[in-house]
């Protein structure tokens, strides 16, 4: 995390993650996306695998917009960033970049919703997990 409420995560494109261009393909960028929204909110606290046990829901993507700037290669180092934007009853939205340097490659937002576990109905982000995200 740095200074401004930016949580960055290293990525590494890898083989697997290019398309026969030899460039990021780019459904690719969304997990990307998604690594760094976790870890982003293990730093705080919240390991989505135990929101199932414990508050009996998890948090789904509901929408996303991305904006493809310039391609990622093979080797390339990127860092990956997750920024909340906004916080509702029920969903978050999180702004997302992968940068390479100082080079901005792909940008957008991820709206997650609260459902849950076992319906999959949407519902309101327990006010413990609320708390933790507010204060960031």
């Amino acid at each position: 995390m740095n200074a401004a409420g930016v949580f960055t995560w290293p990525v590494r494109v890898y083989w697997e993650d290019t398309d026969a261009g030899g460039i990021v393909f780019y459904a690719n960028y969304l997990k990307f996306f998604e690594r760094a929204r976790t870890e982003w909110l293990r730093s705080l606290g919240i390991a989505q695998g135990a929101l199932r046990a414990s508050a009996g829901g998890i948090f789904i993507v509901s929408e996303t917009s991305v904006r493809y700037l310039a391609p990622a290669k093979l080797d390339d180092e990127l860092l990956v960033t997750a920024e909340l934007k906004d916080v509702g009853k029920a969903s978050l939205i999180i702004g997302q970049q992968a940068l390479r340097g100082a080079t901005l490659l792909a940008a957008g937002t991820i709206r997650i919703g609260w459902v849950d576990d076992k319906t999959l109905r949407p519902g309101r982000i327990p006010p413990a997990i609320l708390g933790v995200l507010e204060r960031e």
